[in-house]
């Protein structure tokens, strides 16, 4: 899933973001789901998500709701700082 901003560029949203301290994982998935894993706990948190320019709004499979922005390649989700995930193969 591709967020359009406001310069009419396509930001992608897909993939795993994750806090600095490898904590809090967040899988955007291209079917407008997402698995969120919390420590140890995998899919702490289920539900989809839309995108509508660079925000992200969350509907979590429980009803619970929450949003965020990607500004310069990082996604606040509200109150967390999540960075993507990037290779580390060679």
């Amino acid at each position: 899933m591709r967020a359009r901003t406001e310069q009419s560029s396509e930001v992608d949203v897909v993939g795993t973001w994750v806090t600095a301290d490898g904590h809090i994982r967040q899988e955007l998935l291209p079917n407008g789901r997402y698995d969120e894993a919390r420590g140890a706990r995998r899919s702490a948190y289920t539900g989809r998500y839309s995108v509508t320019g660079s925000h992200i709004d969350y509907v979590d499979d429980t009803g619970f709701t929450a949003t965020g922005d990607i500004r310069g390649g990082v996604l606040y989700h509200e109150h967390l700082v999540l960075y993507r995930e990037t290779s580390h193969h060679p």
